[in-house]
């Protein structure tokens, strides 16, 4: 599967274009800005894309009004067309946020129901009661996602629906030719619809991959063959930022152990889940962090840690934003890309992450671990690869059996020699291919 071996950048379109917050059914191609930063994301080191919501909705994407319809303040089909063509000949994948638990007032079938009522041919595509009332005074009550009804719920269990939206998925691959789907609150959806929908974009296009949003519970209840290749791993997220504010490794490092170690217990072994520091619906790192000098450290963890890494558009370069200011201070557009020393650095960190078989595929083991230091240690087929990370602000000399004497530091290209310890400077992180 090709995202397992890739870096994601992740994009949310109606934010990065600019566009209106309320859609004001004026067509303007705004997504053709991605074209122009196509260069940039590929210095980067990202090979793949995940767009959150692109078609037709209320106001910000997750209310849709039509699957089949890119959203007018974006565009065009034909504009969103070219630009995935432009991605694909740069060796970009295109993955496209799945928002199918729920759509917004909007929708057409819904719009049918509050004009025809019991009337309606699509009467049945939502959870409706004709004898209750909405917070909008519709004169009939449906289910809104988590009671808000400005997001009315699908009925996934009516044929009617699903084939709708695999109809439409199939779509997506003719015109835009998308190479997979992250699903919007996938802990949402019935199991039945994602297993139909699993068997349909397996069907539809070899190697097309499902990621699922995963907050809580059992992952594996949803990523397994028949379901999910992968969900977002919110399980770490917290344990990022939270060991480095709170100068306790071991938090991240037991969570990493709890998931991927060599113990049988461990629950999502040989799993590549979607791994991030921040997104569109969270503060940005750079916000996040107490200490500013720990945010190339936390790319190093993220680079490091098994799953696909996944960046946030404008926090390569420490864009702040607080998730108390509201979503569109975590959503906003830059008038063109930056490029600094931490860019530089992460750009390294990608190309390593997808040279190398054991960050992508490895097993973990710790041989290293302090509440200011950790190194963390990735093997595959015989590549091992070591991350090691100094939070604190004076040196620090780690010593443990290498099972080599030198190795390449990956991101320099200099040698490093575990002879006499090796040391690893303050605010550090080094990433060491081991010698055979």
């Amino acid at each position: 599967m090709w995202a397992y071996e890739s870096v994601f950048y992740q994009i949310y379109p109606l934010g990065f274009c600019g566009a209106p917050f309320e859609n004001d059914g004026k067509e303007e191609s705004r997504i053709l800005k991605v074209i122009d930063w196509i260069p940039h994301i590929k210095k980067l080191g990202a090979n793949a894309i995940y767009f959150s919501p692109v078609f037709d909705s209320d106001t910000h994407g997750y209310n849709t009004r039509d699957y089949r319809k890119i959203d007018c303040r974006l565009g065009t089909n034909e504009d969103f067309a070219k630009v995935c063509k432009e991605l694909h000949e740069n060796g970009i994948k295109v993955v496209l946020d799945g928002v199918f638990n729920h759509v917004g007032r909007g929708f057409w079938a819904f719009q049918d129901v509050l004009k025809n009522r019991e009337n309606s041919p699509y009467k049945d595509w939502f959870h409706i009661n004709f004898g209750g009332n909405s917070n909008y005074n519709d004169g009939l009550w449906y289910e809104g996602w988590e009671g808000h009804f400005d997001l009315v719920k699908l009925n996934l269990n009516n044929p009617q629906v699903v084939d709708h939206i695999l109809e439409c998925i199939t779509n997506w691959v003719k015109e835009f030719d998308i190479d997979g789907l992250r699903l919007d609150v996938a802990y949402c959806l019935d199991k039945n619809f994602l297993k139909r929908l699993r068997q349909h974009c397996d069907w539809l296009k070899q190697d097309f991959v499902l990621i699922g949003e995963l907050l809580h519970g059992d992952y594996a209840q949803w990523v397994n063959p028949e379901m999910l290749h992968s969900c977002t791993n919110y399980e770490c997220y917290k344990g990022l930022y939270s060991s480095f504010n709170c100068m306790n490794m071991f938090e991240i490092c037991h969570s990493l152990k709890n998931q991927f170690g060599p113990e049988n217990w461990c629950r999502y072994r040989g799993m590549h889940l979607l791994c991030f520091v921040d997104n569109h619906d969270v503060s940005r790192i750079a916000s996040q962090l107490t200490n500013e000098r720990h945010l190339p450290l936390i790319y190093g963890m993220l680079f490091g840690m098994p799953g696909i890494p996944c960046v946030y558009y404008g926090s390569e370069w420490g864009t702040k934003a607080n998730k108390s200011e509201g979503d569109p201070a975590l959503r906003v557009s830059f008038e063109k890309p930056e490029w600094n020393d931490l860019t530089e650095l992460i750009s390294k960190m990608a190309e390593a992450h997808k040279n190398s078989k054991a960050l992508c595929y490895g097993s973990i083991k710790i041989p290293v671990l302090t509440n200011k230091q950790c190194i963390i240690e990735r093997e595959f087929e015989g590549e091992r690869v070591l991350v090691a990370i100094n939070a604190d602000d004076q040196p620090f000399t780690a010593h443990f059996d290498a099972g080599c004497g030198q190795a390449e530091e990956l991101l320099t290209g200099t040698i490093h020699d575990f002879g006499g310890g090796s040391e690893l400077k303050p605010y550090s992180v080094e990433f060491w291919k081991m010698e055979r």
